[in-house]
């Protein structure tokens, strides 16, 4: 692949610098991973009790855990549906349309009566409202990424491909802080009855904000260029499961860990803590909530990082710490001391987020700009079933079966080590340009390592 020639900051897309298109996106999946974010609160904390009454709280939790995961199983089908439109039609209308389908689900589940009012239904509605929000989210990650990392000047990819990373910790930050309040403010039993909902119904509004961010973006030029040279793919998956199906299956593998630990970070210690280990609830969002501006910021900082040493070595040692640091995470949350917790916890994002950062440069990266959006979005998504949505509900069911987080602990040390041999066999690429003026035909040849 040709080299890309370097680019100023403000230069790079036209009438918008690439410092207002990287906050624009950081802003819009900020808002998009609220909505995700707030069902796994609520499934953690609340939606046991409201969905599931009949059944023991160990049941009611994995079956509240298991309607989370049926997000993650309609994302690889969000992704394949807008990959393919998003490298045909392009990558901003895609992200408008993946905002609008997971906003109106997220209102929606806000609205939903629970089983004391309509029985099996309820439930029901539920996983199908959740359905809804993979099918947004696994379309809105690809675009976000592209948006950033296509408008970049090459030696900084990584670092502005990281601004829509920081939408995860930032919708995490977001969504606990309004939990927190709703909790803090209201009895338990007004929580449960009514104060839950308002998280998911303050949505409307962000949809708003998200929807006129996005209507104001610029198309990404690479992307123009490609349709201007007719050069763009007329069936894009088809083409990546065709040619390009070796670095979809490894990059994949890889990411998988980033999806794990982030999810047992962030969404089962809520339901660890608050269950098993019996910590207040508020207590608990607190100390997530703090971890996660720690992410926020650590995120940036090493994926610049990998700008000059490549993103494979800092994705490599962040794999290897995570997979030295599962024991002692669990070790520090089963003390309940909330200093000892958000230990655990901060270092844990630390390490996940030398993996999460750069993750958007590689992905993007990989894939000539002819089926870009479909590789990415697979490639990620695919990680998320296996890495991230099952994630909770597999920690819950090891917890159950063995009585002791070491099963839970060595888990998520497999997974990381799984993705530390895939990361290894994936090429370097952050000196690798984006322009692919021919479409290539086999993976050897469609990024050249530095």
């Amino acid at each position: 692949m040709a080299t890309t020639p370097a680019r100023s900051d403000q230069d790079s897309s036209g009438s918008q610098s690439i410092g207002r298109i990287a906050g624009t996106s950081f802003i819009g999946t900020t808002i998009e991973w609220y909505d995700f974010f707030i069902y796994a609160n609520a499934a953690a904390l609340v939606f046991g009790t409201q969905f599931f009454p009949s059944l023991s709280p160990l049941a009611a939790s994995l079956a509240s855990l298991s309607t989370f995961a049926v997000g993650f199983l309609a994302r690889p089908l969000g992704s394949v549906v807008m990959g393919h439109y998003g490298d045909r039609v392009g990558r901003k209308s895609m992200l408008v349309t993946s905002l609008l389908i997971m906003g109106v689900a997220t209102v929606l589940i806000g609205l939903l009566p629970t089983y004391a009012q309509i029985g099996a239904w309820a439930p029901i509605l539920l996983a199908a409202l959740r359905f809804m929000q993979g099918l947004g989210v696994g379309g809105e990650w690809g675009g976000a990424v592209l948006v950033a990392v296509e408008h970049a000047p090459q030696s900084r990819r990584g670092f502005y491909g990281s601004f829509p990373q920081m939408g995860v910790p930032a919708g995490i930050i977001l969504s606990n802080l309004v939990f927190l309040t709703m909790s803090s403010a209201l009895s338990p039993a007004q929580f449960a009855s009514w104060g839950w909902r308002v998280p998911f119904l303050l949505s409307a509004v962000l949809i708003g904000v998200g929807l006129y961010i996005r209507l104001r973006l610029e198309e990404s030029p690479l992307f123009l260029a490609t349709k201007k040279a007719r050069t763009d793919s007329r069936m894009p998956v088809v083409e990546l499961l065709r040619d390009h199906w070796r670095r979809v299956v490894l990059a994949g593998l890889a990411f998988m860990a980033a999806n794990t630990i982030g999810y047992i970070t962030l969404v089962y210690v809520l339901s660890y803590t608050t269950g098993p280990l019996q910590m207040p609830r508020s207590t608990v969002l607190l100390l997530v909530l703090l971890a996660s501006v720690v992410q926020l910021v650590a995120t940036p900082m090493l994926s610049g990082l990998s700008d000059r040493l490549g993103r494979r070595k800092v994705f490599l040692v962040g794999a290897a710490l995570s997979a030295l640091w599962s024991l002692p995470l669990f070790m520090l949350l089963d003390t309940r001391s909330p200093a000892a917790v958000l230990v655990g916890l901060v270092v844990a994002v630390t390490f996940l987020s030398a993996m999460y950062g750069p993750q958007a440069a590689i992905a993007a990266e990989l894939f000539p700009t002819r089926v870009r959006y479909s590789g990415a979005s697979l490639a990620y998504q695919l990680s998320a079933i296996f890495g991230g949505g099952f994630a909770p509900l597999i920690a819950t069911s090891l917890y159950a079966k063995t009585g002791t987080s070491v099963s839970t602990a060595l888990y998520v040390a497999a997974i990381c080590l799984i993705s530390l041999v895939a990361i290894a066999f994936v090429p370097e690429t952050h000196r690798t340009g984006l322009v692919d003026p021919t479409p290539p035909t086999l993976p050897s040849q469609e990024v050249a390592t530095s």
